[in-house]
């Protein structure tokens, strides 16, 4: 990439590019507001934007339209963005209702975006949900959250329910167990079974079947386990080959679930990869990353392979240094 970043945000485009946007720079520890765009098919990256403000811990969501909703980010701030592809540039659009970072957003069925959770501008969580509107380019409030949380994952079911689970009441904090459910239909959060471990920094994936892999977390946990809407209940399944938190998740083309990087019990930056395999409830591990990283994206692209970028890696003398590397997996 063009710039070494953490925390940025990765969304993959209708035609078929990457967004990279934002996230901190460790040598300044200050947000960045440049983006850039991954081509699958040169293999390179090259700018464009930047956005109207810098953001880390962000949300960046691709909208029904082809645009990209870029709203919050470090340290709590409300002001939202839309990236249009078709120019390349990001131009403002309605603000939130509160000012959050670490929030989770969601596109839902009938296209609008639901953000909930996170912190705002004076590092306290937020219980508040809100809903964008793509048509009118405002934000109103929904909800509110059972129990504000952040560092939470957010999961768009089969039914058009969310659920959301774990996450921590603030930092430092013993992560949660609990999960609750949002329904479009009523605007309303209500509380569904409880995880079998608390969970913050986690990775959520829907799988094929309408379950959700749950794994990991800290403290660098290597258990898992599903979640069934249809009985709104969480169960364990195989756990990771290594414990883990902060990594990478996404599911591939086959309906395996691609787990990728983090860090674990000893603090080191994981270069190891795992996939889970649904069909027998169990992770294997796989062909390693060049780089060990933590807080990397992970992108299915539309061949099927997956991009990792960025992230936070060893740096000279045994520090941390964010990272301006990518790499392609191939299943």
């Amino acid at each position: 990439m063009a710039t070494a970043r953490y925390v940025q945000t990765a969304t993959l485009l209708t035609d078929g590019h990457v967004l990279i946007a934002g996230g901190l720079d460790i040598t300044t520890g200050k947000a960045i507001a440049s983006a850039e765009l991954y081509d699958p098919k040169s293999g390179s990256f090259g700018a464009t934007g930047p956005m109207t403000a810098a953001r880390a811990g962000h949300t960046a969501t691709l909208l029904s339209d082809g645009r990209v909703l870029v709203a919050g980010g470090q340290t709590g701030i409300a002001s939202a963005e839309l990236y249009s592809p078709a120019t390349g540039a990001f131009t403002s659009t309605g603000s939130m209702t509160t000012a959050r970072s670490q929030h989770t957003a969601t596109l839902l069925r009938d296209g609008r975006v639901l953000l909930d959770g996170g912190v705002d501008a004076h590092g306290d969580r937020v219980a508040s949900a809100e809903l964008y509107d793509p048509k009118t380019g405002t934000f109103s409030p929904t909800g509110p959250m059972t129990s504000g949380s952040l560092s939470d994952t957010a999961t768009l079911l089969s039914d058009g329910r969310v659920l959301i689970a774990g996450g921590s009441p603030g930092i430092n904090i013993a992560p949660l167990a609990s999960a609750e459910l949002y329904d479009p239909t009523s605007g309303t959060f209500s509380p569904t079974g409880s995880m079998t471990a608390g969970r913050s920094g986690h990775t959520s994936s829907l799988l094929r079947d309408g379950r959700v892999l749950l794994a990991g977390g800290v403290d660098r946990v290597a258990s898992a386990e599903l979640y069934d809407p249809k009985t709104g209940t969480f169960s364990p399944t195989g756990s990771l080959a290594t414990g883990r938190s902060n990594m990478a998740a996404t599911p591939l083309s086959d309906g395996r679930v691609l787990i990728a990087g983090g860090y674990d019990s000893s603090g080191s930056m994981l270069a190891s990869v795992e996939v889970y395999d649904p069909r027998s409830g169990s992770f294997t591990s796989t062909s390693p990353m060049t780089t060990g990283r933590m807080l990397p994206t992970a992108t299915l692209l539309s061949d099927g392979r997956v991009l990792i970028a960025g992230g936070l890696g060893q740096g000279a003398g045994g520090g941390q240094a964010a990272l301006a590397s990518a790499e392609l997996y191939q299943p």
